[in-house]
């Protein structure tokens, strides 16, 4: 061998190694390079310098170590998913937002109340909107603040000569009356606002089996929400929409465009019979399931987005990821809800082929015997349905003459969001953006917790005769008590018939009542739940 090639192989000669990983990978060497961008990346983030370093990887391949690898992988999987998770919410939330891009019309609202102060600018067709509440409040903390302002703002923007307020709230503080008489005063609209105590004595009673009498509260929350719609009954104005609006704080423009740009037709005008907004107990999670039905009458799934469960054809579910102003349900209410007026109005029209509960055959009922729609509730002890998914199932029977139509005519909203504090308030704007996202983890986790809720009269049409399931104690005497032995507790199911009533999706088996007495437990309100038939 020449002499130059004898230099050449001392001119390589290897390194020493670092490690003895090095000797399967030795461009690893050159990770070290002060100028890497990783590098520099990984010194300001912590985790990402091992995340991008290639001789982790190494460990996974090199055979001596393939058990410890196996470990750290699943340990750098593990500490990527935040990153991965963070990375999906920026990119969809930037790229794919949820309920963040308006249509026109609702855009060309908003610009119009925001460019102009002239009273009515939101209302260009000059409706009349009839607006009403029933709330409840300590020292007018709604009335006298930002509930209250924004209910003043949603006046002026729908011009105040197109607009009736009314507003009732049952057993009121003296600051709160103080608070709703300034409300009275500074509303340049037609107002009707009302503070009283309500006797409890004049709400019907039922019997428990125990001989006890309760008051539902349902049937309470009925009467105070028809007391607010109680000018209605003496009003000469033939009012075109009704707003009713829950203790829920809100942005005046988007009520305006709940009632005035919701599945608007040809002409440009909003079409429904009722349009709920979404409420929200903070950024993330829907509030009212109770008073919430998809198309098909199925109840909701776990309380965030799509909120709707796959079941059945999963209409509703389909409609919210969509993204569409009117989402077809069966029922809703979302802490403000506007409904078409002409049905809660004297003389509001029947379908000519619906029937109603009476005791001449309902086809041969006179329209003029049919009185207006109102709040109200069920008559069975153990059977409950929010006041406002009644109305619902009302609405759709007075509209249509059938309990459960192909068209309900009863859309939610997403748009259109609402809350109970104004923390949540602000930020349902940002915390929309990434809720695409959610439907695959919603969906198994509807699966696994056993959503939508079984419910026996889903499927009932009114007017159809049924058979139920009552129950009853064979020691009627005991069988409510708190002290209530499994002896006390026997009973039976009788098959009983009855005549079904619009609604029957709306309800569960249970008890709601109000807490008249300290010994019917802690709080305004109480659950009874119904025996459960044996196995």
């Amino acid at each position: 061998m020449s002499p130059r090639r004898r230099r050449s192989v001392h001119d390589y000669e290897p390194l020493p190694r670092a490690s003895s990983d090095s000797e399967d990978f030795p461009e690893l060497e050159r990770y070290d390079s002060p100028s890497s961008w990783l590098r520099r990346l990984g010194s300001k983030i912590p985790g990402v310098e091992k995340l991008v370093n290639p001789s982790v990887y190494a460990h996974y391949v090199t055979p001596r170590r393939r058990k410890r690898s196996l470990l750290r992988l699943v340990y750098w999987s593990v500490f990527s998913t935040p990153y991965l998770a963070l990375f999906l919410v920026l990119f969809a939330g930037t790229f794919f937002p949820s309920y963040t891009h308006r249509p026109a019309h609702y855009n060309e609202l908003r610009q119009r109340s925001e460019r102009s102060s002239t009273p009515g600018r939101a209302n260009i067709h000059k409706e009349k909107i009839f607006i009403a509440a029933s709330i409840y409040e300590e020292k007018g903390e709604l009335s006298s603040g930002v509930w209250g302002k924004a209910v003043l703002d949603l006046v002026d923007l729908l011009g105040p000569q197109n607009v009736h307020l009314s507003i009732y709230e049952n057993d009121a503080d003296p600051i709160t009356q103080q608070s709703l008489t300034d409300l009275r005063k500074n509303a340049a609209c037609n107002s009707t606002i009302v503070f009283e105590d309500l006797d409890l004595g004049t709400l019907p009673r039922i019997t428990l089996p125990t001989g006890d009498t309760r008051i539902k509260r349902i049937a309470f929350l009925a009467e105070v929400r028809n007391r607010a719609l109680a000018p209605l009954d003496t009003s000469e104005v033939k009012f075109d929409k009704i707003l009713y609006i829950n203790d829920v704080y809100f942005d005046p423009i988007e009520a305006a465009q709940l009632l005035l740009s919701t599945n608007v037709d040809a002409n440009g005008r909003a079409n429904y019979g009722a349009a709920c907004a979404v409420d929200f107990i903070n950024a993330f999670k829907f509030y009212d399931r109770f008073a919430t039905r998809d198309l098909e009458g199925y109840s909701p799934g776990i309380p965030f987005f799509p909120w709707f469960t796959s079941a059945g054809t999963a209409t509703s579910r389909n409609d919210v990821i969509s993204g569409t102003d009117a989402v077809r349900v069966r029922s809703c209410w979302g802490g403000m809800t506007a409904f078409e007026a002409k049905w809660f109005q004297h003389q509001a029209p029947f379908a000519d082929n619906s029937s109603v509960e009476s005791t001449q055959p309902p086809e041969t009922r006179p329209t003029s015997e049919v009185g207006p729609l109102r709040f109200r509730y069920e008559n069975d002890t153990f059977w409950e349905s929010s006041e406002c998914c009644l109305i619902n199932a009302d609405l759709q029977l007075r509209r249509t003459g059938v309990g459960m139509p192909a068209d309900s005519g009863i859309y939610m909203n997403p748009y259109i969001r609402v809350a109970y504090d104004t923390k949540t308030l602000s930020w349902l704007s940002l915390a929309r953006r990434p809720e695409r996202l959610y439907s695959l983890i919603h969906d198994i986790l509807n699966h696994a917790v056993g959503f939508p809720l079984p419910n026996e009269r889903q499927l009932e049409q009114p007017g159809q005769v049924v058979t139920d399931t009552v129950w009853e104690y064979d020691n009627p005497e005991k069988g409510l008590l708190s002290n209530a032995t499994n002896a006390d507790l026997s009973g039976h199911y009788a098959k009983v018939e009855r005549v079904a009533k619009a609604g029957g999706f709306c309800g569960g088996r249970q008890l709601l009542v109000i807490n008249e007495k300290p010994q019917h437990g802690e709080g305004r309100w109480g659950k009874i739940f119904a025996p459960r038939p044996p196995g």
